[in-house]
């Protein structure tokens, strides 16, 4: 089996299991979402480690606590959304380091204007969200911190260096920023059937185009 077929097996597989869980969610069947979301992230770093010469320990790390927040929120329960949340700021965390070493030296100016947009969303989300938060307030800021530097980072990388792969690992960044958006404004603000759907979505679109961003970083050109 050659390389590329494997790849393109392991790529069909992980967007049969995003369907499936897609439908779960619309149909409410329960049951093939328990099985269709941890395979989200274990398909999608298959997809990675056939496809990258050289793959970033610390990015397959990063989608590691990623699959550890999906299993996490599939259960319900204060306790468990808490422990989901903070696998997923370890994984914005993961990802942040990952970015940062791309980037160039001496980017000072850039980094703040590149901070802005993010800064000024995250204020407007919490604007909305505050009243609601209770003793959530520190963990959301704290995430709400984090995904915003994630944010920033990608923007920062894309602007020292406008590559193909850089742009889909800034679109990924703030797609994953929109999604978790979503999920602060379903449980804090104004609860909507349509968010679960959606912010499924555009969380299976931000963690595909940020992989193939990895792949291409994984793949240096001699």
């Amino acid at each position: 089996m050659t390389k590329q077929t494997k790849i393109t097996i392991a790529t069909v597989l992980f967007f049969i299991a995003a369907i499936a869980d897609v439908y779960a969610i619309l149909s409410g069947n329960v049951t093939l979402e328990t099985y269709a979301k941890p395979m989200l992230l274990t398909l999608l770093v298959v997809v990675y480690l056939v496809s990258a010469k050289k793959p970033l320990f610390w990015y397959v790390l990063g989608m590691f606590f990623c699959f550890v927040g999906d299993v996490l929120l599939m259960f319900k329960g204060a306790n468990f959304f808490m422990y989901g949340l903070a696998a997923f700021l370890v994984a914005h965390v993961v990802y942040i380091k990952v970015t940062s070493v791309f980037l160039q030296r001496e980017l000072t100016v850039k980094m703040i204007s590149s901070a802005f947009p993010f800064v000024v969303l995250f204020g407007a989300l919490m604007y909305l969200v505050y009243p609601n938060l209770g003793d959530m307030l520190i963990p959301v800021i704290v995430y709400g911190i984090t995904i915003s530097t994630f944010g920033s980072v990608a923007l920062l990388n894309y602007r020292s260096e406008k590559s193909t792969e850089n742009s889909w690992l800034l679109i990924g960044a703030i797609i994953f920023i929109f999604s978790d958006s979503l999920i602060a404004l379903n449980k804090f603000y104004e609860p909507n059937e349509l968010y679960g759907v959606t912010i499924m979505i555009t969380y299976i679109l931000a963690q595909f185009l940020i992989c193939k961003a990895m792949i291409v970083k994984s793949n240096p050109v001699k």
